[in-house]
């Protein structure tokens, strides 16, 4: 991307979405970006492998999910779109699967909206996550999703950027209400592992540049509670990385390692 920006858009200002977009290697970024992105690096070296985790748990999960038989497929804090969207995976084997992708980037919107102006299945809308009634609510989301039928809701590496532990925990219980049983949520989450207080601050200082303020790892008994009174798939509660791998080492999964925590829940 050049540095010139979309009229309403501050390129000074750093975008989640736009940094994740570097962490992936994609080229939707300014040097603002750049730079949060590559102070959080110092932090966090393995940056870049932990957004590819999160890109290959997101494949994992949609294909189980089309597997399962869900055909709805509702995809919240969408960022920018990159190789492997949800829309392209579940196409693979559901082509009627509908899709919503919804974030409030405008930078995400115009690049979702010019990637999918020929795909009538999959909409892009206009939404925030800190207003969860709202999101859920959107006409353009009920035109297009039947919440009579099972859906899976997706919320991948976006609720860690809402700081506080009680709102998070309430917009995800909000955002559950309409899910009729044999429906999913699927998740992640940013996970500290056995880093240190000051290098999680130090983390949390790249990611206050941006306007979305910060960014809050989680345990695992706080992503747990997301999932209260769902059946969770196995294998449960895991890094990123150790939820249905396509190649299994047998290896026990590693808590220690800061990344991203991952589960897929069904409502019973």
């Amino acid at each position: 991307m050049t540095e010139s920006a979309p009229t309403g858009i501050d390129p000074t200002i750093p975008s989640v979405a736009r940094m994740y977009d570097y962490y992936l290697g994609g080229k939707d970024n300014f040097a603002s970006d750049r730079a949060a992105a590559e102070e959080f690096m110092k932090v966090v070296p393995t940056i870049r492998e932990i957004a590819r985790e999160n890109r290959r748990f997101l494949i994992r999960a949609v294909r189980t999910l089309t597997d399962l038989g869900i055909r709805q497929f509702v995809d919240i804090g969408t960022g920018l779109p990159t190789q492997r969207n949800v829309h392209e995976v579940a196409h693979e084997t559901a082509p009627d699967a509908k899709i919503v992708y919804m974030d409030n980037d405008p930078i995400v919107l115009i690049h979702a909206r010019a990637l999918l102006a020929d795909n009538p299945e999959t909409i892009v809308v206009d939404a925030d996550l800190r207003q969860p009634k709202a999101l859920m609510e959107h006409p353009e989301l009920r035109a297009h999703i039947d919440f009579d039928r099972p859906v899976a809701l997706l919320m991948f590496a976006i609720v860690h950027f809402v700081p506080d532990d009680a709102e998070a925990a309430d917009i995800v219980a909000r955002l559950r209400e309409p899910l009729r049983p044999g429906s999913y949520l699927a998740m992640s989450h940013g996970y500290a592992g056995s880093m240190t207080r000051e290098q999680i601050h130090a983390g949390q200082a790249a990611y206050r540049m941006t306007a979305s303020g910060t960014l809050i790892p989680r345990d695992v008994e706080q992503f747990t509670g997301y999932f209260d009174g769902l059946r969770l798939l196995s294998p449960g509660i895991v890094p990123a990385p150790a939820w249905r791998p396509d190649i299994v080492f047998g290896d026990e999964p590693d808590f220690s390692r800061p990344g991203l925590l991952a589960a897929v829940g069904e409502v019973v």
